[in-house]
């Protein structure tokens, strides 16, 4: 994440979770620890994945201890194996203590998405068909969700409602429409605005494309369904593979030449990447 993110957007997020988890103070760490204890504790791997999330980790240990740093072998993005010491923190005792709850939610999550991601990725090596992310996403956690998607060698959907035009089922029905959806979609919209629809069957992709849409996305249709809608649409718009999406349909997605998959099990569904701190070590005071 860069750093202007992890300030800006991130940041905020991180202190919330903070204050989540201490709403005084840690009780346990104030019974046991001197304020004024330095100490240090490495991170280890307990399965095997991709490390994602690390600046954030850093970072929550860094907001309740300014003096706190990593030491890390591993970089962003890096397979990683079940039992490999990745670094270790230092910092005050009291701070490693307080933020670790925290700090490994972060770094799990994201990791177990980049794991996901990258697997999924490697399905479609070798293809034009490019896996991307959608909005569903924990609520407060999408700018780590949507990074991890990006680290794990996927791409980001639209960020936000005020990204692009997408209109869905509920907008084609409110507006009377794709046509009339569309042409109000370009209307109101910037011109350098994308305008998508989501389409079920191949009559709604004809009036996709009657109307100009930028995007058209085949949703939650069988094989020979989309299959028909790639030919029909010809490359006249971009096309997005939709609806459950998983390792198990991604090769034969590709195989029919659409440009995008969109998976929400990315980042709805990604287990959690099994990562731990321990040794903690007192090793003097500050």
């Amino acid at each position: 994440m860069d750093p202007v993110t992890l300030r800006l957007k991130a940041e905020p997020l991180i202190l919330m979770a903070l204050n989540e988890d201490i709403t005084s103070e840690d009780v346990s760490t104030a019974s046991v620890v001197d304020a004024d204890e330095w100490g240090q504790v490495s991170l280890i791997a307990k399965e095997d994945g991709v490390i994602c999330g690390l600046d954030v980790f850093e970072r929550t240990f860094q907001l309740l201890d300014p003096k706190a740093h990593a030491e890390l072998g591993v970089g962003e993005g890096d397979e990683v194996t079940s039992g490999q010491v990745l670094g270790t923190v230092y910092g005050h005792v009291a701070a490693l203590l307080s933020g670790e709850r925290v700090a490994l939610n972060y770094l799990q999550r994201m990791s177990g998405i980049a794991t996901l991601t990258r697997r999924m990725c490697r399905v479609l090596e070798g293809t034009n068909t490019r896996l991307v992310d959608t909005r569903k996403t924990t609520p407060n956690m999408r700018v780590f969700e949507k990074e991890a998607v990006r680290v794990g060698g996927g791409t980001n959907h639209r960020y936000n409602l005020s990204d692009a035009v997408m209109l869905k089922d509920n907008h084609i029905d409110a507006a009377g429409g794709i046509g009339p959806a569309v042409a109000a979609a370009r209307s109101h919209a910037s011109f350098v605005t994308k305008v998508e629809v989501e389409t079920e069957t191949l009559d709604q992709v004809a009036e996709a494309l009657d109307a100009g849409a930028d995007i058209i996305m085949l949703d939650n249709m069988d094989h020979q369904t989309m299959g028909k809608a790639v030919s029909m649409i010809g490359g006249r718009a971009v096309t997005e593979a939709s609806g459950n999406v998983g390792p198990q349909n991604l090769a034969a997605l590709a195989d029919l030449g659409v440009d995008i998959v969109s998976s929400g099990a990315l980042t709805h569904s990604a287990p959690i990447l099994d990562l731990s701190l321990k040794h903690l070590t007192v090793t003097g005071r500050a």
